[in-house]
């Protein structure tokens, strides 16, 4: 397509948290997303079908802002699969979606042995 059109397209908060979620699931080290609020301190990890909430995405002045809320497995290194996270979803969010990036945090509420 060679013609340009004019106007401005806006991608869905939602959207963003599906896209951030599966890029999340597809790191090494990464068993499941968890609730934002872990109840009582027990992180449960929730189903495939709902990514979007251990994803919360926040738009600011700078670009789009990503809080993701993991449980990893035993025996990985933190920080690496940590650091493999931020990769994965800066990476989904500026070459998929184009949107600026502000930046992504990540909690881990959990560990746990994969099955």
């Amino acid at each position: 397509m060679t013609q340009t059109i004019p106007g401005n397209l806006h991608v869905a908060n939602d959207v963003l948290s599906d896209l951030v979620g599966n890029a999340a699931l597809e790191c090494y080290g990464v068993v499941g997303m968890a609730a934002p609020t872990a109840a009582d301190g027990i992180a449960k990890i929730l189903p495939a079908s709902r990514l979007r909430r251990g994803v919360i995405v926040t738009t600011t002045e700078k670009g789009v802002h990503v809080d993701l809320y993991v449980v990893i497995e035993y025996g990985t290194n933190i920080n690496a699969v940590s650091q493999n996270l931020i990769d994965q979803v800066s990476f989904a969010l500026t070459e998929y979606a184009r949107v600026p990036l502000d930046g992504v945090d990540v909690h881990v509420q959990g560990i746990k042995v994969r099955k």
